[in-house]
């Protein structure tokens, strides 16, 4: 179950205003960055906040996708995090991620990654 966990805060995005505020386009970019990358999406849940931005979540066969939307500080923070026993999957994690880049073009990128399922054996 090794993996990676992205984690990251984009600053100055200049996607379009309905990527920022509307949870249908949101879903739509998040299921289609997944399934480009080669992930599979098993559920989805995405909402709109009264007066502007949206949050939502992609639940991954592998594991997760979830954004969140500040449209009035030109912000997301983004959460990326695939894992699997068989295969390592960080390739689909850099594809996600870098098509969620491209949709929100951001001028900053702050990003952190964690590297997961290290289990000792007992």
């Amino acid at each position: 179950m090794k993996g990676l966990h992205i984690l990251a805060e984009l600053h100055g995005c200049a996607a379009d205003a309905a990527l920022m505020h509307a949870a249908a386009q949101l879903r739509d970019l998040c299921l289609a960055a997944c399934t480009d990358a080669g992930l599979t999406a098993v559920a989805t849940a995405f909402h709109d906040f009264p007066g502007g931005g949206a949050t939502g979540a992609v639940v991954l066969a592998e594991s997760h996708l979830a954004i969140h939307t500040w449209p009035e500080m030109t912000a997301a923070t983004l959460d990326i995090y695939v894992c699997n026993f068989s295969q390592d999957n960080r390739a689909a994690a850099e594809a996600a991620f870098e098509a969620m880049l491209a949709a929100f073009r951001p001028a900053r990128v702050v990003r952190r990654d964690v590297q997961r399922g290290e289990i000792e054996q007992i």
